[in-house]
């Protein structure tokens, strides 16, 4: 008998084939893969809408209250909604990017903007130093801050629980960037000649209120400049009397130029009686000096 020879060998041809379809992955149309992607991205859009939609929508009456504390009715109350609302209430609603933080950069732009208009159009007489401080004093956090207490803005944020938990409402930084979010809201709603006069309107008494302490405590420095800048000499300070006991001290001093007296000023230190001295003085230089 033969011995078996075995079985013969198959022939892997087709099976290559089949593994090689298998290996590939289909190729996909990119006009298919940029549709699908929009489709995407639409959708997403669509729900964030949706979401300041529906927030905007159940907030009308408080948001209209606080229309009338600002002294501007919005369009769009969407885009007021919008400037309300923290990063984290955003967070916890996960509406990543539904915030004020956009509107806050705009605002920010808005204010130092109209601010130093206003400051070199209402006072030509101040120098660059002199304006780029007085913005400064208005448009800094603090201030910015009581600008929205005033408004009661505290009361009408959207927080999420731990900050609205540990006392996020009364937040100097979260209240200064509320406010320049509603700021910059306000000039997404309508346009630059809105905003400015809004802006002035809401800042008026704080211009003259800042205006006469930022005289006040850079009054000496602002003397020497002029002194320096007609005579190129300083002037000089003089205590005149100290009185009271050593607690309630009121010091009287005269800020002298060439033995001219230019102005005298009284506080409990000497440092302010030099500043109120030196603002008297600025008063008077022109015709005196």
């Amino acid at each position: 008998m033969e011995a078996a020879t075995g079985v013969e060998p198959v022939n892997n041809g087709f099976a290559d084939h089949c593994l090689s379809h298998l290996a590939t992955p289909p190729v996909i149309p990119a006009e298919t893969v940029v549709y699908t992607i929009d489709r995407v991205f639409d959708k997403r859009k669509l729900l964030m809408g949706s979401f300041m939609d529906e927030l905007a929508g159940s907030n009308k009456e408080v948001l209209a209250e606080f229309e009338k504390l600002l002294g501007y009715r919005f369009t769009d109350l969407r885009l007021l909604q919008k400037a309300l609302i923290h990063s984290s209430y955003a967070f916890e609603q996960a509406q990543a990017g539904q915030d004020n933080q956009v509107f806050e950069f705009i605002g920010d732009a808005v204010l130092d903007l109209v601010i130093g208009h206003l400051l070199c159009s209402r006072y030509p007489e101040m120098k660059e130093g002199e304006l780029t401080r007085f913005r400064a004093s208005l448009v800094n956090e603090s201030h910015l801050a009581d600008m929205a207490r005033k408004l009661d803005m505290g009361r009408f944020l959207f927080l999420g629980k731990g900050e609205d938990g540990s006392n996020g409402r009364n937040k100097s930084s979260i209240l200064s960037c509320a406010f320049e979010a509603t700021i910059g809201a306000v000039f997404e709603d309508s346009d630059y000649p809105t905003a400015a006069s809004l802006v002035q309107a809401l800042f008026e008494e704080s211009i003259e209120d800042k205006k006469e302490s930022l005289l006040m405590a850079d009054a000496k420095s602002r003397l020497q400049e002029v002194l320096q800048e007609k005579y190129n000499e300083a002037p000089c300070y003089r205590l005149d009397s100290e009185e009271g006991p050593s607690h309630r001290k009121q010091f009287s001093i005269s800020v002298v130029f060439r033995e001219q007296v230019l102005g005298t000023g009284s506080a409990s230190s000497k440092k302010e009686a030099e500043q109120r001295a030196a603002a008297a003085a600025l008063k008077s230089t022109d015709s005196e000096v």
